[in-house]
């Protein structure tokens, strides 16, 4: 089994944030998939299928960015899954922008979300896929940054950044 958590925050005024990216990269690999995000459970919104001989979660939080390991610790306890099923898709200010890192471990760093993820399932021994956003102009709250639309002039750049994370998910998935 392979659970795919892509960090976010729900509702419209969210939708193209800089902090969604994981939110965004989880419904770009569900497409490519053809899975639906059909099943509300475990704070999060579900879809399910197979892929390379076992199940595949790919599950969007529903409990805001800074409780994402409340959905987390429900979904793999249900599904009775380890830690190092998990992977966890989300933005990163600390890495260049537009750029895609995967860690296979390490602690939450500067991001609520992954801090959170790390605290409540006590682990840091789970992938991870850290889509660079950059860090916010001189004189712009972190906060009030990571929240903002990502300019319409930069989306095609940002649309190609969330191809290449879900191509490094579906490595991780069959173990490349």
């Amino acid at each position: 089994m392979k659970i795919v958590f892509g960090l976010g925050n729900f509702g419209d005024k969210y939708a193209y944030t800089y902090h969604n990216m994981g939110f965004l990269t989880a419904e770009c690999l569900a497409d490519r998939l053809s899975l639906k995000f059909k099943k509300r459970e475990c704070d999060g919104l579900i879809a399910e299928g197979n892929l390379c001989g076992e199940k595949l979660l790919i599950v969007k939080p529903l409990t805001y960015m800074n409780l994402s390991g409340l959905c987390v610790k429900q979904v793999v306890n249900k599904h009775k899954a380890d830690m190092r099923d998990v992977i966890a898709v989300f933005d990163d200010i600390d890495i260049p922008r537009l750029s895609v890192r995967v860690r296979m471990n390490g602690s939450g760093g500067t991001h609520n979300g992954m801090r959170n993820i790390v605290d409540v399932m006590k682990s840091e021994d789970f992938p991870r896929v850290r889509l660079g956003i950059g860090r916010p102009p001189e004189h712009v709250p972190l906060g009030d940054y990571v929240l903002s639309e990502v300019p319409k002039s930069d989306r095609r750049d940002f649309a190609d950044m969330i191809e290449r994370a879900a191509d490094e998910v579906l490595k991780l998935i069959r173990g490349e």
